[in-house]
């Protein structure tokens, strides 16, 4: 799946050069899991070590990818705000989501938002999902729009310079990032069961 992934990445910058990272990144970002681990570092060798281009065109790249990652995200926040309420108020009870979650995660994100959409932009797969909720929660959006760009900056920058600095080796990126994404889908997945036995021991 991953060899197919990569043909596709490689295809994009192929026919669109930089451009690709912004849409490849864009993708990503609004909920689609494509992995950042493999378009951030291939851009570091495809685009610039392969080009013979300089180790500062790396910040080009976590330019482009930061852009990238927020349209991708300001389309999520989007769905998330114009059919984040009316969703959870017309289907939300066959998923045991009512309009009072709706409402604590509205208060939650007006409380703990901004160091939420900064730091969850360091973690893989919490970052593909993040901007939905916020949406839902009608995060303020120029605050919303910032801590993006910024929090996805290091992110799209760290993965450039891996890709550049191993060259043709760039992969072993996404093998040392890999091992972390089966306990953070645990993690959430534990959380979700929780929230699912809480919410059925409340209605009954």
């Amino acid at each position: 799946m991953e060899q197919q992934v990569l043909e596709f990445i490689q295809e994009a910058y192929a026919f669109m050069g930089w451009w690709g990272v912004v849409v490849l990144m864009s993708i990503e970002s609004a909920c689609i899991p494509l992995p950042s681990e493999i378009i951030m570092p291939l851009s570091g060798w495809m685009l610039i070590k392969e080009e013979g281009l300089g180790m500062g065109y790396v910040f080009l790249a976590g330019f482009y990818g930061s852009l990238g990652c927020l349209l991708g995200s300001l389309v999520a926040y989007y769905v998330g705000a114009k059919g984040g309420r009316v969703l959870v108020e017309r289907y939300g009870k066959y998923v045991l989501l009512s309009p009072r979650d709706l409402d604590l995660a509205e208060r939650w994100f007006a409380k703990y938002g901004n160091k939420t959409v900064f730091f969850s932009r360091l973690l893989p797969v919490v970052r593909t999902f993040i901007s939905l909720p916020a949406g839902v929660a009608r995060m303020n959006l120029p605050y919303f729009i910032l801590l993006t760009f910024l929090g996805s900056f290091p992110w799209c920058l760290g993965l450039a310079i891996g890709g550049y600095a191993l060259g043709e080796n760039w992969e072993n990126i996404r093998e040392v990032m890999r091992p972390f994404d089966i306990p953070i889908l645990i993690f959430i997945i534990i959380l979700m069961g929780y929230y699912i036995y809480r919410r059925t021991r409340k209605a009954r």
